[in-house]
């Protein structure tokens, strides 16, 4: 699969850009702020009808415009994809593939494969455990849409739930009333449970083999996954907790509570790795979600790499090259700042190549390589 054709209006501080792409790898140079990365979040945006970095749409409308208009077209399987995601303030979003709109936006998630890595997903590690568990549900949805539909709905009942244990905490209600609510989030959650626990499992052993290979042997590292559930039936820990819950007015016990413990030599990375160390942590991470994709889905999903090079010593730099020049990574798509980098990159790899300059939302076609 790869993106063949997009076209871009009022995206951020994209005006307008229309540009075609090599199925191998297109990199975008220009200084910092110039628009690559917003290039590459437009990219997101028809893969999972929605923003990386800014979950709120009208905040990526270009300044003092109406709407933004993003639109893709794919080979996908030797089948032509058109995707179309329209955004007007205080509109409801269009989506559409192939012009026939979708009635929910779930049905889109999966179609177009897609791995990012951003010096943002630094907040996998730093932040709070809702950022790793958004990430575990980001690559598991992506190829099934059973697991996706039971997040969706774990998440309601979770909010019913809360709501109600706030009309407990005011009223000193019975508590009997969380029956039906207990009973449909213990179900939920013990399935998610399961597919969070055999997703880790499976995605484990290829992280340990890519950060094994970027980082030279040097680390030792490990994902553990942290969840309530092992502790026991789920349904019995809702009701154990219920008098605290009321208390509280939230529900602390359940998956929407779980996390993946990020090891390096068994302590935090977070408190005792470098900055070399947390972006090869992250790239190895990605690089595994790459594999896993492609084995659940069929699909080589399109690669994204923003600037990828920035904080990696000389050897873990030359070893991702050597990964991404094999032929098991398909659409790469690379920003950076400096030309005479990506020429070095694209010197040492035999792909079809294109370089885009970059510069205050224009994008320009620099030179192509037809290899």
């Amino acid at each position: 699969m790869h993106l063949k054709h997009i076209n871009i209006i009022n995206f951020k501080n994209i005006t307008q850009a229309e540009m075609f792409f090599t199925a191998g790898i297109n990199c975008f140079v220009g200084p910092n702020g110039s628009g690559k990365t917003n290039m590459l979040d437009a990219f997101y945006y028809l893969s999972f009808c929605k923003s990386y970095f800014n979950p709120a749409d009208s905040n990526n409308i270009k300044h003092g415009e109406a709407f933004f208009v993003i639109q893709g077209e794919y080979d996908r399987n030797d089948e032509n994809e058109h995707i179309y995601c329209g955004i007007k303030r205080n509109q409801k979003k269009q989506f559409k593939r192939n012009k026939k709109e979708y009635s929910k936006l779930s049905d889109h998630i999966g179609l177009l494969p897609l791995v990012m890595i951003s010096p943002s997903d630094e907040q996998l590690i730093t932040e709070g455990s809702e950022q790793r568990r958004k990430y575990i549900d980001s690559v598991v949805s992506q190829y099934d849409k059973i697991y996706l539909n039971r997040v969706i709905r774990y998440n309601r009942i979770l909010m019913q739930r809360n709501a109600l244990l706030k009309q407990l905490r005011e009223s000193n209600g019975d508590t009997s009333s969380l029956d039906i609510w207990d009973a449909q989030l213990a179900e939920l959650g013990e399935l998610i449970f399961e597919q969070r626990r055999e997703f880790i499992n499976e995605l484990e052993p290829i992280y340990r083999h890519y950060h094994s290979y970027l980082s030279g042997d040097s680390d030792n590292v490990k994902l553990v996954y942290r969840s309530h559930v092992v502790e026991g039936e789920f349904l019995k820990q809702l009701e154990q907790s219920r008098q605290k819950d009321v208390i509280l007015g939230y529900t602390s016990r359940g998956i929407h509570k779980d996390d993946i413990e990020l090891l390096l030599d068994d302590y935090p990375i977070k408190r005792i790795a470098s900055q070399g160390q947390k972006k090869t942590f992250l790239i190895a991470l990605k690089l595994a979600q790459f594999d896993f994709l492609s084995k659940h889905s069929g699909i080589k999903p399109i690669l994204l790499l923003d600037d990828i090079f920035d904080k990696l010593d000389e050897m873990r730099g030359g070893r991702l090259i050597d990964l991404v020049a094999k032929d098991h990574f398909k659409q790469i798509f690379i920003t950076d700042t400096r030309q005479d980098q990506l020429d070095a990159f694209l010197s040492k790899i035999d792909k079809e190549s294109s370089i885009f300059t970059v510069s205050k939302g224009v994008f320009k076609t620099a030179e192509s390589n037809g290899n």
